[in-house]
């Protein structure tokens, strides 16, 4: 082996290989996925650009703990289900990081070709290794250690609690996912687009963890179906997770709000992702959008709501923001895809009120300029109003995308467990809350964030909790 891997060529200098997309014209009208992944041979090429560091300081990027470099160099040996493998040994969800995750601000930050070139396409080479295994159904069975006799609960079916989920059951405990909604998933169901991350996608790796003894209840809302009281005291879970995610939208709180044509992203998103709304009347749920949309806000929630508009057919999509461009917390990949596809970005602009008809649906709205004074609490300059600068801006549909929190329905029934003030449940870095056996990890704790750091903390808490099963909690009867 050592001397195959000499052998192996390396071009650390080579550009780095392009994704290959849909046309822009062609993509802003259809809800099939917009990345269309490497070729076995841009695979290989990519993969030679990784220089194999003696300190990989890439996995330290990782929070979930892949080892990158093992994994690149099965690719560059051709064991492409090998390195798909090998990824699964620390991340139960390849398919669905290589497509979401963050990889430009985690792992590929820390690429050593990024200090003087760029950096390795890590995320790309992972969606192609996952997407080669899945192609061709060669999954390995994971060790699975003997059975604890220990019983965990988790609540919600998003990254963090699928994360967590996949490790405990490897670890020997029966292990129950509990989700509100009909479908499993979270926001990797509600939340993200199709076009960004194929349902069918996250239905594969979700079989993945049933077929290691991962149980899974659908419709059963934990806070009025059973508490979390009840999982311990009358189910008889040993512990409990919650990943309940960040499902609650926040909203302006301005004049005209409540006007009809008006959604929450959350609302909107969900309507479209998990109720098939731009299939309708194929699926049973409608989607109105006029002929000019406006979307407040420039997080990613606020990017995949405006792409997703775009494809339903209106004249004009407009992405309001209070800051500029560099303000933009979006990865940038998403803002460049929404440029090409047509999004009118309108920066250091800001809604004041909205204006609507005799029949109560959104007509226009009032925005006013904006300018960037000091850093605010987060360390971006806060927008400032630029006087007598107000003007009005036609739409039809507003989509309001400025942030959301936790949803308080656990957290008001369950006592002891303590919050923050915006409710988001308050953790140690191992996810233990304010009470034993209860762990807590994702957007519930972090507020709106990403899909990889919530899968972190369902991999933090998942040792944790097989630490306190182990060595401290007894069997319930």
């Amino acid at each position: 082996m050592a001397t195959e891997q000499i052998r192996i060529k390396r071009t650390p200098k080579a550009p780095r290989q392009s994704m290959p997309c849909q046309e822009s014209e062609i993509r802003r009208r259809n809800f099939r996925e917009v990345a269309i992944g490497f070729t076995e041979d841009q695979a290989m090429l990519e993969a030679q650009r990784c220089i194999s560091c003696k300190n990989p300081t890439c996995i330290a990027g990782c929070p979930v703990e892949i080892n990158i470099p093992h994994f690149i160099l099965s690719i560059l040996t051709r064991d492409f289900v090998g390195a798909a493998n090998i990824i699964r040994d620390k991340n139960s969800l390849p398919a669905i990081c290589g497509r979401v995750c963050q990889q430009e601000d985690q792992c590929e930050a820390r690429c050593v070709n990024g200090i003087k070139g760029t950096s390795v396409g890590i995320g790309r080479l992972e969606r192609f290794v996952a997407d080669y295994q899945i192609d061709r159904g060669e999954f390995a069975t994971p060790f699975i250690a003997p059975s604890t006799g220990k019983r965990v609960a988790l609540v919600g079916s998003g990254p963090a609690a699928l994360t967590a989920a996949g490790d405990l059951a490897r670890m020997g405990h029966k292990v129950t996912v509990f989700e509100a909604l009909h479908k499993l998933g979270g926001v990797l169901s509600y939340g993200i687009p199709e076009f960004r991350l194929p349902k069918s996608i996250v239905d594969v790796e979700i079989r993945q963890l049933e077929n290691i003894g991962v149980e899974f209840v659908t419709s059963c809302v934990i806070g009025k179906t059973d508490t979390v009281d009840e999982l311990f005291d009358e189910e008889g879970y040993d512990a409990v997770f919650l990943g309940t995610g960040a499902g609650l939208p926040y909203f302006l709180n301005i004049p005209g709000e409540n006007l009809a044509g008006i959604y929450s992203a959350n609302e909107f998103l969900t309507r479209v992702n998990l109720m098939k709304g731009y299939k309708f009347p194929e699926y049973d749920t409608p989607v109105r959008v006029g002929k000019r949309v406006a979307v407040l806000g420039a997080g990613n929630t606020a990017m995949d709501a405006a792409r997703v508009a775009m494809r339903l057919g209106p004249d004009k999509v407009y992405m309001v923001y209070r800051r500029s461009r560099a303000e933009v917390p979006a990865r940038a990949e998403e803002v460049e895809h929404a440029m090409e596809e047509g999004i009118e970005f309108k920066f250091l602009t800001a809604p004041a009120q909205f204006f609507g008809d005799t029949r109560g649906w959104v007509t226009g709205m009032e925005v006013i300029d904006m300018e960037l004074g000091e850093p605010d609490a987060s360390g971006r300059r806060s927008p400032v109003s630029v006087k007598s600068t107000e003007h009005s801006l036609d739409v039809d549909t507003v989509i309001v995308a400025v942030g959301q929190g936790p949803n308080p329905l656990v957290q008001s029934t369950t006592p002891g467990l303590n919050t923050t003030k915006w409710g988001n449940i308050i953790t140690d870095e191992t996810g233990l809350t304010s009470r034993p056996g209860l762990y807590a990890g994702g957007d519930v704790v972090r507020g709106g964030s990403t899909v990889i750091l919530a899968m972190g903390d369902g991999k933090r808490a998942a040792r944790s909790i097989h630490e306190y099963l182990i060595s401290q909690a007894p069997r319930r009867n």
